[in-house]
């Protein structure tokens, strides 16, 4: 991925009074990116009986989980987008369209990172309808179709060479039984 894939996605949704507020949001959000364990802790906190957890949060969460080096991680960031996407598709799909770019392009990028491409590519083409010349998405086509050619190839590969396995074996045996 390129260094525009690793920012947060909604600096335009920054809403501050000056610049100095600007540049000190930028900074908290940005460049000091919190961890995983201060985001669970925010989500666990808004998710307390009588809170309302805020779709940012839920969603700065699956982010940080989807770009997780492990498989339960990547699960669960794609259940929170999944989530997001069912619970707030009002306000995000109509109020924020970049919030469901961004949805969309990294329950892709979940998808393709636990070898599930068909998932990856139907989310990934809602996109490129939206949005057809966006780069990074077009990039992803390439890379899932290039993906799902190449375990294509493997499991011909493996499927020949079991055939060619048991016919040699079946070779073998009737060899040994007309001595």
């Amino acid at each position: 991925m390129t260094s525009t894939d690793e920012k947060l996605p909604f600096l335009m949704d920054l809403q501050t009074n000056s610049k100095a507020d600007e540049i000190q949001n930028l900074i908290a959000t940005q460049l000091l990116p919190k961890t995983p364990q201060a985001l669970r802790a925010e989500f666990e906190k808004q998710s307390a009986p009588g809170n309302r957890v805020i779709p940012q949060t839920k969603f700065d969460l699956a982010y940080t989980l989807i770009k997780s080096p492990f498989k339960k991680d990547q699960e669960e960031g794609l259940k929170l987008l999944h989530d997001l996407t069912q619970q707030q598709t009002p306000e995000l799909y109509k109020e924020h369209p970049a919030r469901r770019r961004e949805c969309l392009y990294y329950l892709s990028i979940g998808n393709y990172k636990l070898a599930q491409y068909v998932e990856a590519r139907k989310f990934n083409e809602i996109l490129l309808q939206m949005e057809p010349r966006n780069a990074q998405s077009l990039r992803l086509r390439d890379l899932i179709d290039s993906k799902v050619r190449s375990d294509g190839m493997i499991g011909i590969a493996i499927v020949g060479g079991l055939v060619a396995s048991v016919v040699a074996v079946g070779f073998a045996m009737l060899g040994g039984k007309r001595k």
